[in-house]
């Protein structure tokens, strides 16, 4: 492949979109640099690609962006959150640095490629569409070669928001959960996303803006179905569907989770756009391009399927599930052990500990198993409760030995008490590694 002259910086190059944006650019011969928070999850999404450390919450200005732009001749902005993590986060990603980006872009006569969403505009139903469609406005005005790319919902080899949902609902056993089953939706694969960005960059595609979606409008339902089938689950023996009245409490626990860092697929930004539909007109881009997005049962018939994908889906189906009985483990064994604080305590003054020290002992360890039993609900720490997890459970062994030997005339008696715990949080571990 003969290499491009022209550089490419990717803004949120690690991510479910960016990171096969820039492999695409790539491997078309484009000088491709990433650019994003965190240098180390860079070099783990993207070995090898050269990464500029920055944060859309604080390149507001043009001037922010003047030592970032140095030598690019085109940014590809695939950067996005789904809903306020801290307040203005919306505003200031997807609008106001943006319009910042183009205003720096237009002075230096750098092209502009904005991967937004279909349906974002400024009468749009959601804050995240809203503010979608202001960063495209101030974009289209600042003067800069720009391409607004607006994709419905991208099927890709990996997963994130609606894929993963979509790939955890259909991991379900026996049975298929749905909600909203009549919502309308239509698809993108990943690979025409990635054409169309290089077809801006490649002069096959004039200045504008472009729905990028798939000729035909599915069902909820639909789309869930072809997606079971594609990762070769076994058909349901009964599809479950869920009333909308239950989205609101289960939006609102999803977003009291999101505060404590858990971006799961089902917060009520999320919800919100699928009752609203995922939907455009392809008709713009199939003129401009005389090629038509590929359906979504194309895009499922190129992705690869096999034991790689069922394992993900299934154990992103388990983790907040393995998580959730991790946290109520610990916390249960805590606070037993403050209500039966003397009876624990007898255990150690049996064995000549005084019964200050002992109560001292088995309360000292009840809070800290509260303590775990808590870390591991704040996301940021969860790993690491995990490891805490397995440090503990592997001091309580030793201690026990070292305290009452005769414990292990029954080998069986210590280990059922401790394994689960220990197994659990190793499990546990890994799937948060994982994310």
């Amino acid at each position: 492949m003969a290499e491009n002259t022209r550089r490419v910086l990717v803004l949120g190059a690690y991510g479910f979109i960016g990171a096969e944006v820039v492999r695409a650019l790539r491997a078309a011969g484009y000088e491709a640099a990433g650019l994003g928070r965190s240098a180390a999850q860079a070099a783990r999404v993207l070995p090898g690609v050269p990464f500029v450390q920055g944060d859309l919450l604080q390149l507001l200005r043009p001037a922010d962006w003047a030592p970032l732009l140095q030598g690019a001749d085109v940014v590809v902005n695939c950067a996005g959150v789904l809903q306020d993590m801290a307040p203005g986060e919306l505003e200031a990603v997807h609008h106001t640095a943006i319009a910042a980006l183009g205003a720096a872009c237009a002075e230096r006569g750098i092209t502009v490629v904005q991967i937004s969403a279909a349906g974002a505009g400024p009468d749009a139903g959601t804050e995240f569409m809203r503010s979608k469609g202001r960063g495209d406005a101030a974009l289209r005005a600042s003067g800069a070669a720009a391409w607004i790319l607006k994709p419905g919902l991208v099927i890709g080899q990996g997963a994130y928001g609606g894929t993963r949902l979509l790939r955890m609902l259909a991991a379900v056993p026996l049975v298929q959960p749905v909600a909203l089953a009549d919502a309308p939706v239509q698809c993108i694969g990943m690979a025409d996303l990635a054409e169309a960005v290089a077809a801006a960059l490649q002069g096959g595609l004039p200045q504008g803006t472009y729905d990028l979606v798939e000729e035909q409008v599915h069902t909820l339902e639909e789309v869930l179905a072809e997606t079971r089938k594609w990762l070769g689950f076994a058909p349901p023996r009964m599809v479950l569907r869920f009333p909308g009245w239950l989205l609101p409490p289960l939006a609102a626990c999803a977003d009291a989770l999101g505060r404590l860092g858990w971006r799961s697929p089902l917060r009520s930004t999320a919800i919100a756009e699928i009752q609203s539909g995922v939907r455009g007109d392809p008709a713009p881009y199939r003129g401009a391009t005389g090629r038509e997005v590929a359906p979504l049962s194309t895009v499922y018939q190129s992705l690869p399927s096999g034991r790689a994908q069922r394992l993900d889906a299934r154990m992103a189906l388990l983790m907040p599930v393995a998580a959730a009985v991790l946290s109520l483990f610990w916390l249960a064994s805590g606070l037993i052990g403050l209500w039966q604080l003397d009876t624990a305590a007898k255990v150690l003054t049996d064995e000549g500990w005084s019964g200050l020290l002992a109560k001292a002992s088995v309360g000292f360890w009840s809070f800290a198993d509260i303590a775990l039993g808590l870390a591991i609900l704040w996301r940021p720490w969860a790993v690491r409760a995990c490891l805490g997890m397995v440090a503990v459970s592997l001091i309580y062994l030793a201690a026990a030995t070292a305290v009452t030997p005769q414990m292990w005339a029954d080998p069986l008696g210590p280990l059922v008490k401790v394994l689960p715990g220990l197994l659990l949080a190793l499990i546990t571990h890994q799937l948060l590694q994982e994310r």
